[in-house]
């Protein structure tokens, strides 16, 4: 007696056509990407978060040196 082994997960996979009407895959479309513009205004806000806290921690630098050099100065 042969017997093969199947792997469901794999078989299940063997026809990836949708089987949805138009409609509905327009509206996949649409949903995929609002996601995708949804992603990448998440990215732009974080580069300006990033850009921001930057210059942020520049210019606390540049005090707390102004701030050593005055109190150097001082000794």
């Amino acid at each position: 007696m042969n017997s093969t082994v199947t792997d469901p997960m794999t078989d299940l996979m063997t026809d990836v056509r949708p089987n949805g009407s138009k409609t509905m895959l327009i509206y996949e479309n649409l949903a995929r990407e609002r996601m995708r513009e949804a992603e990448q205004a998440a990215e732009h806000a974080r580069l300006v978060r990033r850009l921001s806290s930057a210059r942020r921690w520049e210019r606390l630098s540049a005090w707390a040196a102004r701030r050593a050099k005055r109190a150097n100065d001082l000794l």
